[in-house]
C-alpha cells in the first residue's frame, strides 16, 4: 500500500523514529527539569542539524527506489529537500521571537522552557502533517489553488515588511482568554505541571497559558511555511519531512540564540523577500504548466541560491549595521507591560 506514491512502511519508519527521538528527549535526556545553558543548546541544535541533513543524503541517494513513481531525478529531490529545510528553518526564526515574548510575559522560569517547547513541538508536528495532507489534496485536484498560494505568500511577505514594528500581547490571545472563562489559573507555577488540583478543584498554570500561545501562534505561522514550502516542491513526503526535521530543532536553535536574536535586525527583510520569491516561484509554475507549457522549468538549484543569498544578505546587513542602542530591550519591554 502507498500514501502519495511512498510505500506506507517507510511513513511509518519515519514516523516511528520522530517518536523515537521525541521519547528521547523528554523521557531521558530532559526527564529532570532544568535550564539549558548555551553548551548544552549548541551540542543539541548540532545534533538535530545533522540529522535533517543526513536525511537530505538518503533522499539524494535513494530517492528513486523510496518514489519510483516520482518524476524527480535523485539530485532534484534531494535540492527540493534542502531548499525546504532551508526555507522552513530560515521562517521558524519569527517563531523564536514569539517564544521569547512568550516566556517573558508569562515570566516562565528558565527550567520548564523546554517542557513547554517540547509540547508545543508535538502540537506544531501534528498540525503541520494535517495542514500539509491537506495542502496536497488542493493542489493535486485544485491546481488552481497555485494562484491562491502564490498570491498569499506574496501578500504575506509585504505585509511582514509594512507590520513589523506592531507588538504581539500574549495577554489578549484569544485561547488565554477563553481558558480563564472556562477554569481558574493560578498566579503562580506549580512546578512543570500544566494542572494542578488546590481544594479538590483543577487549576490552569501559567505554563498551560504559555503552551497555549505558542501552539497558536504556530499554527498562524504554519499557514504560511506550509504553502512556501509547495512552492519549492509539489513532493508531500519531501514537503513533511523537511518541515519535521527543522521543527525538530527549534526548541535547542531558541535557546541557542535567545541572546541573539535581537543582532538580526533586517531579518525581516529577508524572510519577506523569500515569501515574495517562492509566492512567484508558485504563480510561474502554476502558468508554465497550465497557461504556457513552452516556459523552461525552474531549476531546484536556482531556488536554493536564490533562497541563501536572501538570508545571507539580510545577516550581513544586520552584522554590518548593528540595531541602535535603545533604552530598553524587547524583553525589558514585555516585562514592563505584563506587570502593567
Amino acid at each position: 500500500m502507498e500514501l502519495a506514491g511512498i510505500p506506507l512502511w517507510i511513513w511509518g519508519s519515519f514516523l516511528g523514529l520522530v517518536v523515537l527521538f521525541l521519547a528521547l528527549d523528554l523521557g531521558v535526556f530532559h526527564r529532570h527539569a532544568h535550564e539549558v545553558k548555551m553548551k548544552e543548546a549548541l551540542t543539541w541544535s548540532a545534533i538535530w542539524i545533522a540529522m535533517g541533513l543526513g536525511f537530505s543524503a538518503l533522499v539524494f541517494n535513494q530517492w528513486s527506489a523510496i518514489s519510483p513513481q516520482s518524476t524527480y531525478t535523485n539530485t532534484e529531490a534531494g535540492m527540493a529537500y534542502i531548499t525546504g529545510y532551508l526555507v522552513e528553518k530560515a521562517l521558524s526564526v519569527d517563531n523564536l521571537f514569539v517564544f521569547l515574548i512568550v516566556f517573558s510575559y508569562f515570566k516562565v522560569p528558565a527550567q520548564y522552557q523546554h517542557r513547554v517547547l517540547f509540547w508545543g513541538i508535538i502540537g506544531a508536528l501534528i498540525f503541520r502533517g494535517i495542514f500539509i495532507a491537506a495542502g496536497s489534496v488542493l493542489l493535486e485536484r485544485f491546481h488552481w489553488t497555485m494562484i491562491v498560494f502564490g498570491a498569499f505568500l506574496i501578500f504575506t511577505g509585504i505585509k511582514m515588511v509594512t507590520s513589523k514594528d506592531q507588538e504581539m500581547d500574549p495577554g489578549k490571545n484569544p485561547l488565554v482568554g477563553l481558558i480563564r472563562r472556562m477554569m481558574p489559573t493560578t498566579d503562580e507555577y506549580h512546578g512543570q505541571k500544566f494542572f494542578t488540583r488546590i481544594d479538590g478543584k483543577m487549576w490552569a498554570t501559567p505554563l498551560l497559558l504559555a503552551l497555549l500561545v505558542v501552539e497558536f501562534t504556530d499554527i498562524i505561522f504554519a499557514i504560511d511555511s506550509v504553502p512556501a514550502i509547495f512552492a519549492i516542491t509539489g513532493e508531500p513526503f519531501i514537503v513533511f519531512t523537511s518541515n519535521v526535521f527543522a521543527i525538530l530543532g527549534l526548541r535547542s536553535l531558541y535557546f541557542a540564540l535567545a541572546g541573539l536574536m535581537q543582532m538580526f535586525h533586517y531579518l525581516h527583510y529577508g524572510l519577506s523577500a523569500i515569501l515574495v520569491f517562492v509566492g512567484g516561484k508558485m504563480l510561474y509554475g502554476f502558468i508554465e504548466k497550465d497557461v504556457w507549457s513552452h516556459l523552461p522549468k525552474f531549476p531546484a538549484w536556482i531556488s536554493l541560491v536564490t533562497i541563501l543569498a536572501m538570508l545571507g544578505a539580510a545577516v550581513l546587513a544586520s552584522v554590518i549595521r548593528p540595531p541602535a542602542k535603545e533604552s530598553e530591550t524587547l524583553v525589558g519591554q514585555v516585562e514592563k507591560n505584563s506587570e502593567v
